[in-house]
């Protein structure tokens, strides 16, 4: 499985707030939340991202709260994969079990720039940056975790493997 797209860059402590701010949460609608993902921190966000596109962090990605929301409106807003340095434990998990693709990944984080193109290969683990031609080696998810992601989280690999 891969994704390639366009980098959106942010930085340390990207917390759960700025991704889906609070005053947003009285829906569960995932395009309702994902029309509004990262716009405190980012206003053109939802303007530009496209199918595909990832976004490249520093430490703490996803720190804060421990709602789901964020996630979910990442992968709603069409987001392929968030690589880090590092990533809030809640929001790793979270992400996992909503289907969200990510990778932690210290020499890709220092090298790529927002607006870089990018491709991935969940598989391997190989991070390519097509505008530097350059790769970097990331740690790919086990088999199973892969499948978790593939089917599109937790709930539905849980109902395909019971039918």
């Amino acid at each position: 499985m891969k994704t390639k797209g366009k980098v959106f860059r942010y930085k340390d402590n990207v917390d759960t707030d700025v991704i889906i701010p609070a005053r947003y949460l009285n829906t569960s609608n995932a395009e309702e939340l994902a029309s509004h993902c990262m716009e405190d921190i980012d206003k053109d966000f939802v303007k530009k991202v496209k199918k595909g596109d990832i976004i490249v962090a520093d430490k703490n990605f996803g720190c804060g709260s421990s709602r789901e929301h964020a996630p979910l409106a990442i992968k709603t807003s069409g987001i392929g994969c968030v690589i880090a340095r590092s990533f809030a434990r809640i929001f790793y998990r979270n992400s996992i079990n909503i289907g969200l693709a990510i990778l932690e990944c210290e020499e890709a984080c220092d090298n790529i720039e927002a607006g870089d193109e990018v491709e991935v290969d969940f598989d391997s683990g190989v991070i390519k940056n097509l505008t530097k031609n350059e790769e970097y080696q990331a740690e790919p998810f086990p088999p199973f975790m892969q499948s978790l992601i593939s089917a599109g989280g937790l709930a539905p690999y849980m109902a395909k493997e019971n039918n």
